[in-house]
């Protein structure tokens, strides 16, 4: 049943939510919609708190990592983390408390989707697929989506579509799914690719990416018959928006229980 999935998003070792599509190398492209006084530790004990599992941390870019373990610390087993993951810091990250790692960008080389560096993810993780998330952030290109790496601002070869999801799903436990021409913005959801994934996935999905209103959860749960979840971040309250209310959404997910 489709629920809603905190984060945690990290730039620059501060809690931030981000205009997904800004996120370029170049500091004056960066648009920022809120950065938060509080630590990443803070926002984990708040999850930890009130039941919301399935959580992912995001270090978007470098001099994140003291932040990140500060929250899967917070909340040992139960955050995923993401963002500079590769073979050889997975299975470290699981030792310092993360419940899964979340890889995108060391999957394709040259913008290539390679099956031998996701082998090797999952070998450095013992073979534990439970453990590991795909993340298939993607951007639209032309009438379908292209997954995007590096801070979102390439485009790799592959198409998101049934037989990329299928490809994929024997090696991981879940996907995680920004859509990043619509992070951040609060514009709305896209409403195609969340009924896309309810068709082409079988196992757990969550979807972020212009989530603006509480209603955004129900209209998530119809498109998708309760097979995605969905992320909220710029809009809640917890992270400076007003559209949103934080204690709503988890009396959301406890009323779909």
């Amino acid at each position: 049943m489709t629920r809603f999935r905190p984060c945690i998003d990290l730039h620059s070792g501060q809690v931030k939510q981000i205009v997904g599509g800004t996120l370029t190398t170049a500091s004056s492209d960066l648009k920022t919609n809120y950065v938060s006084k509080l630590p990443a530790g803070h926002y984990a004990k708040l999850y930890k708190e009130n039941g919301l599992t399935g959580g992912h941390v995001i270090m978007l870019g470098p001099g994140n990592e003291d932040a990140a373990k500060e929250a899967v610390n917070g909340w040992s087993d139960a955050l995923q983390i993401g963002g500079g993951i590769t073979d050889e810091n997975a299975a470290r990250w699981i030792g310092w408390g993360a419940q899964k790692v979340i890889i995108t960008s060391f999957l394709f080389p040259d913008g290539k989707l390679s099956m031998d560096r996701l082998q090797s993810v999952l070998s450095a993780l013992g073979g534990d697929k439970g453990k590991l998330v795909i993340d298939l952030s993607c951007r639209k290109k032309g009438e379908t989506w292209f997954v995007a790496m590096n801070r979102w601002q390439t485009l790799t070869d592959l198409e998101v579509n049934q037989e990329s999801i299928k490809l994929l799903e024997p090696y991981c436990s879940e996907f995680l799914i920004h859509a990043a021409d619509n992070e951040g913005l609060q514009q709305g959801i896209d409403e195609e690719l969340v009924s896309k994934l309810a068709q082409w996935c079988s196992i757990p999905v969550t979807y972020a990416g212009g989530g603006k209103h509480l209603e955004d959860l129900e209209r998530v749960k119809a498109l998708s018959q309760g097979k995605v979840d969905l992320t909220i971040g710029s809009a809640l309250d917890i992270f400076g928006g007003s559209a949103v209310r934080f204690e709503d959404c988890i009396r959301w997910n406890s009323d779909q229980r």
